[in-house]
C-alpha cells in the first residue's frame, strides 16, 4: 500500500509546513507505540512504532533508508522513505523522542537533523547486521546456536530476530495471529525476545508421507507439492520473492538477524536449488560460521570438506568454524583447529562445550526412536506413529517427580504403561492404518479401562468411531476408516481448511488453567463430556470417557500448565500428594535459554562477531 504521508512529507512540493504542524502534533502526544486506531494501521508491519508518522528526519537522503522516486503530481523527483521502518522501531523511535529539540515554526534545519541522525546512528543500526549460523552435517547444533545468540545478543540490549527461509518440520506452533511456524523458530523467537511470526520462517515444510509436502508461507497453507514439484517449480519461480521480502522486513527492523540454515550448505546434488543456505546467505551478505558436531566423530573432515566443496565467492562469507558439543575438562583440540584454518583459510573461533539437562524442545523425529525422558516409577508410554507431529506436546511431563516418557513402537512396550499417548501426526488416516497393522490399535483397546489414554489432535481423532476423508484430503479417494472405537465421536475430512489458533481455558471438571493452540485439519463430533471449556464463551473442548479412561483433546501444549498434567497423571494412578511444587514449563525453558547463552558467551567473541562489515553504510 501507500504510505498515507508519501505526499505529505514531500517539502519539494511546498507540503513542509504541513509536516512540521503534524510532527509537532506527534511531540505533543509523546510516545505512542502502535496507533492501532488510525485507518492505516500498520502501513508497514504490525509490531510497528507510530510514534514518529511524520519523519523528523525527513528528507534524510540516506539510501539505506529511502530514495528519491518520480512525483506523481509533478513528475519531478521527491524523496520517499516508504520502505523505511527505522525509525517505527519500538528503541529507535524512543531514543529520537528523548533526543528532540523543540521544533520552531520551520521545522529543524539540516544541521539539526544531520546530528540527530547521526547520534541515532551511535546507538541503533540502521539495517541489521546478519550473521548466518551453517551445519556441516544435520545435527550439528545450529538451531540452539542461532538461540544461544539471540539470547545473548538480546541480553546486550540489541534488537534481535531470528530467521530461517526454509524449514522442513513436523513439529509446529501457532502464533497470536494463528500463523504456523516452525517451533525451533518459535523458541528462538522467545530467546531473542521478539514476537514469533511467519515472517521468521517463511516457508515450512510438513510431509505428509511418500514424496508430497504441505508447503505454509508466510504461517499459512498454500498447497502440496512432490519433492520434483517444489524444486522445479516452487523453489525456482516463487521462493526467491517470498524468502526475499520477509528477511528485508528483518533487516529494516533490527539490528541484527541471526539466520539458521539448512542440513548442510555443501549438497551438491541441490546446487541451483537451495535456497536455505548460501542462497541466502549471499542475498544479504551474512558474516557465516560453521558448526561442526564433535560428539558425532570426523569433524575435522566434515568442517574441511564442507569448506572444500563451496565455491571461492561463498567460502569468503565464512568468519569462523565453531566445534560444538565439546566435552567438559576434556582439554583443547590443539593443533589440529590451525591445521583446519591453514587448509580453509577459515580460522575455528570457538570450542562450545556440551551443556547437560538443558529443557529445551526438539525438533527432529529421528532422535525419538527409543526415547526415554524423566526418571520414576509412574511410565507413559507415548506411541511413536510413523508421521508423529508436535512431540513436544510431552515434554512437560517429565517436569514431574517419579514421572518418564517412553517412546514405544510395539505391543509388548505398552505393558506396564500406566498411561498411553497417542500424539499428534501430520497424516492421520494413514497412522491409523498403521496402528491397526502393527497390533498397537489392539494392545491399545485392550487397555481401555485399566490405564487412561489420551489423544492428542491426530491422536484424538483415532480415538473415535470413524474417520471419514470425504474428499480424500489424505488419500485420494474418498473414504471412511475405522478407528478404535474408545470415544463416541466421529471425524469428517470434509474441506481444505486448517484451524491454526492459540486458545485457553479451564479444565472441564474441577478448574485448572489451560492453554494450548489448535493446528488441525478435520472435524470431531461426538455426545461425550468435554474435557476442557475455552474462554471466552467455554466452549466444549475434546472428550472424556470417564468410565474408559479416555481423554481426546486438540489442544497441543495442554500440559504446559499444571492443571491437565496432574489430572493426567491423578488418573494414572499418581495421586494429587505430589512432592514439590509443580514444575513450571516456561521457567524452565528461560533458565535454559540462559545457561545456554552464558556458556556460548563464554566459548565465542562476540564483540569480534559484531564487528567487521555490518553492511550499514
Amino acid at each position: 500500500m501507500t504510505h498515507p504521508t508519501e505526499g505529505a512529507q514531500d517539502d519539494s512540493e511546498g507540503n513542509y509546513a504541513r509536516h512540521v504542524a503534524m510532527l509537532r502534533a506527534q511531540m505533543e502526544r509523546g510516545i505512542v507505540g502502535g496507533n492501532r486506531e488510525c485507518p492505516y494501521f500498520p502501513c508497514h508491519h504490525p509490531d510497528q512504532d507510530c510514534t514518529f508518522c511524520f519523519c523528523p528526519l525527513y528528507p534524510c537522503g540516506d539510501p539505506l533508508l529511502g530514495e528519491y522516486v518520480v512525483s506523481q503530481r509533478t513528475g519531478g523527483q521527491v524523496w520517499s522513505c516508504q520502505q523505511c521502518l527505522w525509525v517505527h522501531r519500538g528503541d529507535v523511535a524512543a531514543s529520537l523522542y528523548a533526543l528532540m529539540p523543540e521544533l520552531g515554526p520551520e521545522g529543524l534545519d539540516q544541521g539539526t537533523r544531520e546530528r540527530l541522525k547521526g547520534e541515532l546512528e551511535g546507538k541503533h543500526r540502521r539495517r541489521a547486521k546478519a550473521i548466518m549460523v551453517l551445519g556441516a552435517t544435520s545435527g550439528a547444533g545450529k538451531s540452539l546456536m542461532v538461540a544461544a545468540l539471540c539470547r545473548a545478543l538480546r541480553n546486550r540490549g540489541l534488537t534481535v530476530a531470528p530467521f530461517k527461509s526454509q524449514n522442513m518440520s513436523l513439529n509446529s506452533v501457532v502464533t497470536e495471529q494463528g500463523e504456523e511456524i516452525a517451533r525451533i523458530q518459535e523458541l528462538q523467537a522467545r530467546a531473542a525476545g521478539t514476537r514469533p511470526r511467519g515472517e521468521l520462517n517463511p516457508i515450512l515444510l510438513k510431509p505428509k508421507g511418500g514424496v508430497t509436502s504441505q508447503i505454509i508461507v508466510e504461517g499459512r497453507p498454500y498447497k502440496d507439492c512432490t519433492v520434483q514439484e517444489y524444486y522445479s517449480d516452487f523453489v525456482r519461480n516463487e521462493a526467491p520473492a517470498i524468502i526475499s521480502r520477509n528477511l528485508e522486513r528483518l533487516l529494516r527492523s533490527n539490528d541484527v538477524v541471526v539466520i539458521e540454515g539448512a542440513g548442510s550448505p555443501a549438497e551438491i546434488n541441490l546446487r541451483g536449488r537451495d535456497v536455505a543456505n548460501m542462497y541466502v546467505a549471499k542475498l544479504v551478505h551474512a558474516d557465516c560460521l560453521l558448526v561442526v558436531n564433535v560428539e558425532r566423530g570426523g569433524a575435522f573432515a566434515y568442517a574441511v570438506g564442507t569448506l572444500a566443496l563451496l565455491d571461492e565467492e561463498e567460502r569468503r562469507l565464512f568468519k569462523g568454524v565453531i566445534i560444538n558439543n565439546m566435552c567438559p575438562g576434556g582439554g583443547s583440540l590443539g593443533p589440529a583447529l590451525e591445521i583446519i584454518h591453514t587448509l580453509t583459510g577459515v580460522p575455528v573461533i570457538g570450542e562450545v562445550p556440551h551443556v547437560p539437562d538443558l529443557y529445551l524442545p526438539m525438533e527432529d523425529s529421528m532422535d525419538l526412536d527409543h526415547r526415554e525422558e524423566g526418571e520414576g516409577g509412574t511410565v507413559i508410554a507415548v506411541v511413536r506413529l510413523p508421521m508423529i507431529s508436535n512431540f513436544t506436546d510431552l515434554d512437560a511431563l517429565a517436569l514431574e517427580e517419579g514421572v518418564r516418557v517412553a517412546y514405544v513402537r510395539s505391543p509388548a512396550e505398552l505393558e506396564g504403561a500406566d498411561a498411553i499417548v497417542l500424539p499428534g501426526t501430520k497424516n492421520t488416516v494413514q497412522d491409523l492404518l498403521w496402528l491397526h497393522r502393527s497390533g498397537m490399535a489392539a494392545a491399545i483397546k485392550e487397555r481401555a479401562g485399566k490405564v487412561p489414554i489420551l489423544g492428542i489432535c491426530g491422536g484424538y481423532q483415532m480415538l473415535g468411531r470413524t474417520i471419514s476423508d470425504v474428499r480424500g484430503l489424505e488419500g485420494g479417494a474418498p473414504s471412511e476408516v475405522e478407528g478404535l472405537g474408545l470415544l463416541d465421536a466421529a471425524t469428517v475430512f470434509d474441506a481444505y481448511a486448517k484451524r491454526t489458533v492459540q486458545v485457553t481455558g479451564s479444565l472441564a471438571e474441577g478448574g485448572g488453567e489451560v492453554r494450548g493452540y489448535e493446528i488441525h485439519m478435520g472435524r470431531t463430533e461426538g455426545r461425550s463430556p468435554p474435557l476442557f471449556l475455552l474462554a471466552p464463551d467455554g466452549r466444549g473442548e475434546g472428550a472424556w470417557d470417564r468410565e474408559r479412561k479416555v481423554m481426546g483433546t486438540y489442544l497441543h501444549g495442554a500440559f504446559d500448565l499444571p492443571a491437565f498434567r496432574r489430572l493426567f497423571l491423578s488418573q494414572a494412578g499418581r495421586k494429587d500428594a505430589v512432592p514439590g511444587p509443580p514444575g513450571d514449563h516456561d521457567a524452565q525453558v528461560e533458565a535454559s535459554l540462559d545457561r545456554l547463552a552464558f556458556e556460548v558467551e563464554g566459548h565465542l567473541d562476540l564483540d569480534a562477531l559484531l564487528g567487521g562489515d555490518a553492511r550499514d553504510g
